[in-house]
């Protein structure tokens, strides 16, 4: 499982002589015993990776080139591994120029099978995978027992002995029925008290960033007892809930529940989201439509929310200096008169900025009114007052590259998809 923590490493990650390589394995069910399939593909991935490292060998020195290569070796040799095992992806982040290498197992759920060499690492599938699996709490109550799992990329985690039953007494109403309304009063005071604890213990763990957003498994009985113990804080980021008993149902009945819960919570936020950030920016309220406005407002820190079209592709160019991205094609930085380089996907380009400052992504799928104002947009969390002094956006663009550059990132939120 990949942390947080790991995820700021691979954005903050820039190798100058561009040989940061991406190896994305996606397994597939082979149609005989022998993988061909798989074994050509990984080949020729390699020769088209090797063709693209020889193009750049001439701003790329020997010494990086070769160990380029034998990190090309290392990931052909982990993939003849990884031949028909169809229960994991893999992902593998490497640079033997700078002692780099990493890999992280992900569910079987990529686009394909990709091999990338670049200066930066290739996150864009990382970022889909995360979206469609951000970290969700999955909690089960009654009056007696609570059970907490993490519910991350697929897999479904129970943290043993975070609660516990409470003990049940034996009961008698004494003579003539006495004592029976005094020990109705302690059992339903021990629940109050038993709800309350579970609840104060979700608090934390949504402080703590233990998840992000969660989902709820009680019978509807006791759930009229439960909510009222909640923070507001809490209950705000409840995603839904669905009836279950809590010490008999299975571990795939509660992830299949709760993957359900999450993706028609997705998908209602994505078109709440689509169509607030296209109305806010109709009235140049809190949102930004097109390249341009979005590259600029992603540089003063306004964004929010970044709304990417599935097949969004556009080219720009990146300053070698600051770091500016600018949709224009131009040679030279207007930020701070650097040479600039180009870049053939964008929407690859502003991840690791999406990463570092908390921006929460969705990729939309066939909307036409995302469509219709050029498939990118942003809702805003402030719009900084209208200025189009070049000077403006020069001193925030620099003071956010030094920052950058002391290691002050945001925390990195899950990734969501549309």
């Amino acid at each position: 499982m990949i942390t947080r923590e790991q995820i700021h490493e691979l954005a903050q990650f820039d190798d100058q002589g561009a040989c940061a390589l991406s190896f994305y394995f996606q397994p597939t069910a082979p149609r005989n015993k022998a993988h061909k399939e798989e074994a050509i593909a990984t080949k020729d991935l390699v020769r088209e990776a090797l063709r693209r490292l020889e193009s750049k060998s001439t701003s790329t020195s020997k010494d990086k080139c070769e160990s380029a290569r034998a990190d090309i070796d290392r990931i052909v040799r982990l993939s003849q591994d990884l031949r028909g095992n169809g229960t994991h992806a893999k992902a593998v982040f490497a640079c033997a120029a700078q002692g780099f290498w990493r890999e992280y197992d992900l569910p079987p759920q990529l686009g394909g099978t990709q091999l990338l060499v670049n200066r930066h690492f290739h996150l864009k599938p990382l970022a889909r995978l995360l979206g469609a699996f951000p970290s969700l709490g999955v909690v089960l109550v009654d009056r007696h027992r609570a059970r907490l799992f993490d519910l991350r990329l697929g897999e479904l985690n129970e943290r043993e002995g975070f609660f516990h039953p409470l003990p049940r007494r034996g009961r008698g109403d004494g003579f003539a029925g006495y004592d029976g309304g005094h020990a109705e009063r302690r059992v339903a005071d021990e629940v109050r008290q038993h709800f309350k604890l579970v609840a104060e213990v979700l608090k934390n763990a949504l402080d703590k960033h233990v998840f992000e957003q969660w989902i709820l498994g009680c019978q509807d009985t006791h759930w009229s007892q439960f909510e009222p113990q909640l923070h507001s804080d809490v209950a705000q980021r409840l995603l839904g809930r669905f009836s279950t008993e809590v010490a008999h149902v299975s571990r795939e009945v509660i992830r299949s529940q709760a993957e359900r819960i999450f993706a028609d919570w997705q998908k209602k936020r994505c078109s709440e989201v689509v169509r607030e950030t296209i109305s806010q920016a109709r009235s140049n309220g809190r949102g930004v439509t097109g390249l341009r406005r979005v590259l600029r407002s992603l540089e003063l820190g306004e964004v929010q929310t970044l709304l990417v079209g599935d097949h969004y592709v556009a080219q720009a160019v990146e300053c070698t200096g600051c770091g500016h991205l600018d949709a224009h094609v131009v040679s030279s930085c207007p930020i701070c008169g650097r040479e600039t380089r180009e870049v053939v996907d964008v929407a690859e380009a502003i991840l690791p900025w999406v990463i570092r400052r908390d921006v929460e992504l969705f990729y939309v799928k066939d909307d036409p009114e995302l469509d219709r104002v050029g498939n990118i947009a942003a809702l805003l969390r402030f719009r900084s007052q209208q200025d189009n002094d070049v000077r403006s956006i020069s001193d925030v663009t620099t003071n956010q590259s030094l920052g950058r550059q002391a290691g002050l990132v945001g925390r990195y939120r899950g990734l969501a998809s549309g």
